[in-house]
């Protein structure tokens, strides 16, 4: 067998692996606030890859911060979840993005005003479209909340967010506005799903 036929298996080989360890991961994609503090919840969680911050839900074509912050794109700041169906569930990703935040307050989170912190959950499929719905209506139901102003939108497009907005919070423990606003909804987070904590 000749170094060209080798070379050439073993390049076949080595892509076949990297679809199947691909193909392992789903993505989720929610909005709920400033992502900085979304995406460090969802990296907590277990059976989580990777969180990318980002926008979604708008029309503007690759967005910029500045262009997002005018309100004007109509998109929110949404974090993209890769993770391990195998291990953690959309059903439980839907179920820590309400507990994580205030869904009953419209286009606004603790400080945080406009429609590009507004509260978004994307679907890909009737079956997790039907997954945030029940959810909402669970809410509902057991006057959680009495209202829920989630918009749960059709996924389309994901823009991710400029360099330094991802892993903020690692990058920037000290920042005024962690310390203050993201640190006590992370430490929320982690005390309401401890069972779920890396």
């Amino acid at each position: 067998m000749n170094k060209y036929l080798l070379t050439l298996i073993s390049l076949i080989s080595f892509n076949l692996s990297s679809q199947g360890i691909d193909q392992k991961y789903k993505s989720a994609y929610f909005g709920s606030g400033c992502f900085w503090c979304v995406e460090s919840i969802y990296e907590n969680l277990k059976g989580v890859k990777e969180v990318i911050s980002g926008y979604s839900g708008g029309e503007t074509i690759n967005p910029t911060y500045n262009q997002v912050i005018t309100g004007n794109t109509g998109h929110a700041e949404v974090v993209k979840v890769i993770y391990d169906p195998n291990v953690v569930s959309f059903k439980i990703l839907v179920d820590v993005f309400f507990g994580s935040h205030d869904p009953s307050t419209l286009n606004r989170q603790g400080p945080d005003r406009g429609t590009q912190y507004r509260s978004i959950a994307f679907y890909e499929n009737l079956g997790e479209k039907k997954i945030i719905e029940n959810s909402i209506k669970s809410l509902l139901e057991n006057k959680t909340f009495f209202e829920v102003t989630t918009e749960v939108k059709k996924f389309n497009k994901f823009y991710e967010a400029e360099d330094y907005h991802q892993d903020y919070k690692k990058k920037n423990p000290y920042n005024p506005y962690i310390m203050k606003v993201s640190a006590p909804r992370i430490n929320k987070f982690k005390m309401d799903f401890s069972e779920l904590i890396k």
